[in-house]
């Protein structure tokens, strides 16, 4: 299923797999709200979608903050009539040992990873249902980017692991909740990843995730991208509700 005459709005878009999803879903002929807080990087991606025909709305917001999260959505609502699709990717990964770890890096990560996320559902969730209620396809998609963290539990990203376990709590949750009204709930829980994510960390914690993954090939933005795609073009009566996607050499 096409996504012609439909909306979506993906956060964390100004780069990795916030910009590769919304360069496929766009392609797929949704009109699509970009957001993040880099515009430099956002006009640019816009111009990239334009020149193929594709219409897209760039929203400057930093989704920690509530009230920025709400105009975000209600922006993507009333400048682009609807909202079809969410696509929550914002987040931040930020390891180490919990011993003496600085406690900035933690509220970081609660403060996108779960709360951004839950102020962007918070808002969109009523337009997702009154699409679901509407052509062209009667069906409304959340999808929640997670991580393999949100499965596997280990030393050295324990509050990592403690926002993603918390993406895929509420995300089955809500799924349970809304399923029959045909809004479908998703997770994406992708391996190593070649984005900007990782780098974000300190020195000898980046050097630390080098070591782990030497030797593996990471997947690209456009492999998740690819899955998130697949999901939301789902026939309607076709709800994938996880997805775990990994390098082929990547053990666990």
């Amino acid at each position: 299923m096409r996504l012609d005459g439909t909306v979506a709005l993906v956060t964390g878009a100004s780069s990795g797999i916030g910009e590769a999803a919304a360069i496929s879903l766009a392609q797929q002929g949704a009109a699509v709200a970009v957001v993040a807080r880099r515009r430099e990087r956002l006009e640019d991606l816009a111009a990239r979608i334009g020149k193929d025909g594709g219409k897209v709305l760039v929203i400057e917001a930093d989704i920690t903050q509530e009230a920025q999260a709400a105009e975000a959505v209600a922006r993507t609502a009333t400048e682009l009539g609807r909202i079809d699709t969410l696509v929550n990717n914002a987040g931040v990964m930020l390891l180490g040992p919990i011993e003496r770890a600085p406690l900035t890096e933690w509220q970081r990560m609660v403060e996108t990873n779960v709360l951004g996320l839950l102020y962007c559902a918070h808002a969109a969730l009523p337009h997702l249902i009154r699409a679901a209620e509407d052509g062209p396809r009667y069906v409304a998609d959340m999808v929640n980017i997670s991580s393999v963290a949100g499965r596997i539990a280990r030393n050295g990203s324990g509050v990592y692991n403690l926002t993603k376990h918390g993406v895929g709590a509420f995300s089955e949750s809500l799924r349970q909740e809304v399923a029959g009204r045909h809004v479908r709930i998703s997770l994406v829980e992708p391996g190593a990843v070649e984005t900007e994510l990782a780098g974000h960390n300190r020195p000898e914690v980046l050097e630390s995730i080098r070591d782990n993954f030497s030797g593996v090939e990471r997947m690209q933005p456009e492999d998740i991208a690819d899955a998130i795609t697949y999901v939301v073009t789902r026939p309607r009566h076709v709800a994938i509700n996880e997805v775990l996607i990994r390098p082929t050499e990547q053990e666990r």
